[in-house]
């Protein structure tokens, strides 16, 4: 692989409002439609050998309106299961569990269509990913969700799952992915367009 490009989907009611949203499938606001058109421009410019999208509707949209052609659904992609803490915010969580923070202290169980995935378990995911596009000669994209961005970032470079903390991804933004001397690199992140 060249490059990886990473394209986080365009904004959802609960992105806005920061609610959780890991396997509840939302639509693309009007701005997160935007958004997603807004890539087209940066995605037309460019040859990919194999486009992946997560399976939820935000991400197949955002490629969709991207502009985006011939992906595969790859359900690795899929975000972070919060379990428990699917749908709801950060302060709420933290009115019942004072400093709650996604990277240090994780999710509780959820019901059955939310069980909850441990750090750990979303880096698994991400590996799967990173070893299937390490073996494309050329160019690769990727529509995704932000926190498993962030965690496929942080295992790209070698670092633990919870060193996604420390790479902030907004919605319709990309990034990308490579190589300097043969080592991982991030060559952008987070660029809107």
């Amino acid at each position: 692989m060249d490059e990886m490009m990473l394209l986080r989907h365009g904004e959802t009611e609960w992105s806005r409002s920061g609610r959780h949203t890991g396997r509840t499938d939302l639509p693309l606001t009007d701005n997160g439609e935007d958004q997603a058109r807004a890539l087209g421009p940066l995605v037309k410019a460019r040859t990919f050998d194999l486009v992946l999208v997560s399976p939820a509707a935000r991400a197949r949209r955002t490629a969709d309106l991207a502009g985006l052609t011939g992906y595969e659904l790859e359900p690795d992609l899929w975000e972070w299961d919060y379990g428990g803490y699917e749908g709801i915010t950060t302060p709420a969580i933290r009115e019942t569990r004072p400093g709650w923070y996604l990277w240090r202290d994780g999710v509780p169980p959820g019901d059955a269509e939310h069980p909850g995935e441990s750090a750990a378990e979303v880096a698994a995911r991400a590996d799967r990913v990173i070893a299937r596009v390490r073996r494309v000669e050329g160019e690769v994209a990727l529509v995704a969700h932000g926190h498993f961005l962030r965690v496929l970032t942080a295992r790209w470079l070698g670092l633990p799952p919870t060193d996604g903390r420390l790479f902030r991804l907004d919605t319709g933004t990309y990034s990308r992915l490579g190589f300097e001397h043969a080592e991982p690199v991030i060559l952008s992140w987070n660029a809107p367009v």
